[in-house]
């Protein structure tokens, strides 16, 4: 196939965390009839609820700052499904992808021939798949980061260099369990007999659960979460710090970003990473959607916070650097989020909240969220050109606006206001 009709293909296949059945069966299947691609690849493997991408994005510059050639494997895309896969920091081209896609296809229509496995493998399954045949024997270490969960995810196939689980919240609980300690325990299923580990900063009852599976494995643990943060300096657009003999510069913006920098550090530490690669690879670190700024006049600020968690650090943010300022949030999120708790949550920081939908077939209403919301100052908007044009129509001076709620949203206003540059 071309690449249009792959991805056309894998959209066909629904929703990538819909399946009648979570397992490992169908992509062990899979990878053996395709020769067993993990097998000749280095890994760290990433899960966690918040901070997984830009932790891989940190971890990955790192690697590529010390000379490695490095494989980034990360989901959801923004734009296109080509940045899901990438080599040297680049997302791979439609022609490689495509290409990816015929050979696990035709493998799993074989499987399916033989009655070798019982359904096509999902679309995360499928593109873990494309992934790993990208990387096998064009890498010196991948950064895969874990679609959903840990245990039954498609990525944990492989047999790390370090496995690593930044902090563990609150998200997907129809699949992973309603308590932190169900879900601690599907997010400690990646860790590995004897594997060292790094763990960000828990909630005591998430650390209980990785501490027990971790001394059941024999699992040496970084607890990055107890590494001192000294001198720090932060600012909308980033920060500085010292922190385990290293002088950092986090380019994203937030105070959860110190975090996330100090876990990619002490996993880039473990893997015996030079200091000065690793401070200049978090230097160099870039991950679109979160907290991005994507115009000045009036200024608009981009993130993806599509559960509790991520609602709970984008209104810290705006709390610490855009106290007194007037607020606009255009909000849209997919009907199986926490919309009650992520709304009760920005949406009492916001001078004005207008809500639409991302083109996407589990977007939840506008009208849905009209009826759902308790504001003030509430407006609809079909789409999120339109929801622009109206913040755009009365701007002030000062005004600062924040487009959340689904990164498919985010993806829409980026491809407007960062593909109109």
């Amino acid at each position: 196939m071309n690449y249009p009709d792959s991805v056309h293909f894998l959209y066909a296949l629904g929703n990538e965390i819909k399946t009648a059945k979570l397992g490992l069966d169908r992509i062990r299947a899979v990878l053996d009839a395709l020769g067993r691609p993990q097998d000749r690849c280095r890994f760290v493997h990433v899960a966690g609820t918040n901070g997984k991408g830009s932790t891989c994005a940190m971890i990955e510059s790192g690697l590529r700052a010390a000379g490695l050639r490095t494989g980034l494997f990360t989901s959801p895309h923004l734009a296109e499904p080509t940045e899901r896969i990438r080599i040297n920091g680049e997302p791979i081209t439609a022609d490689a992808f495509a290409e990816a896609f015929d050979r696990v296809h035709a493998a799993v229509e074989e499987l399916l021939r033989a009655g070798a496995i019982d359904l096509h493998t999902t679309y995360f399954e499928t593109v873990t798949a494309m992934a790993l045949l990208v990387f096998a024997g064009r890498t010196d270490i991948v950064v895969f980061e874990v679609g959903l969960g840990g245990r039954l995810d498609a990525t944990n196939v492989v047999i790390p260099a370090v496995s690593v689980i930044t902090p563990i919240d609150f998200d997907h609980e129809q699949f992973l369990g309603k308590s932190i300690e169900s879900i601690a325990g599907e997010k400690a299923g990646i860790l590995k007999l004897g594997v060292p580990a790094v763990f960000s900063h828990q909630r005591p009852e998430a650390a209980r659960v990785l501490h027990d599976r971790a001394a059941e494995l024999g699992v040496t643990v970084v607890h990055a979460g107890g590494w001192p943060v000294h001198n720090l300096e932060a600012d909308a657009r980033g920060s500085r710090f010292e922190v385990h003999g290293l002088n950092l510069s986090c380019p994203l913006p937030g105070e959860h970003q110190v975090e996330n920098a100090v876990t990619a550090a002490a996993a880039l530490t473990a893997l015996d990473m030079p200091p000065a690669a690793i401070e200049a690879g978090i230097a160099a670190a870039r991950w679109p959607g979160r907290l991005e700024h994507a115009s000045d006049n009036p200024e608009i600020i981009l993130d993806g916070a599509h559960n509790p968690a991520g609602a709970r650090a984008l209104a810290a943010y705006i709390g610490r650097f855009y106290h007194g300022r007037r607020v606009r949030l255009i909000f849209g999120a997919m009907r199986d989020k926490a919309i009650d708790e992520i709304a009760g949550v920005l949406f009492p920081l916001a001078a004005e909240v207008i809500v639409t939908a991302p083109r996407q077939a589990r977007a939840l209403s506008p009208d849905a969220l009209v009826a759902a919301a308790d504001h003030p100052n509430l407006r609809r908007a079909s789409d999120i050109a339109e929801a622009l044009a109206l913040v755009r129509v009365d701007a002030s001076p000062g005004d600062a606006v924040f487009v959340s709620g689904s990164l498919f949203l985010v993806a829409e206003a980026r491809a407007i206001l960062v593909g109109a540059r």
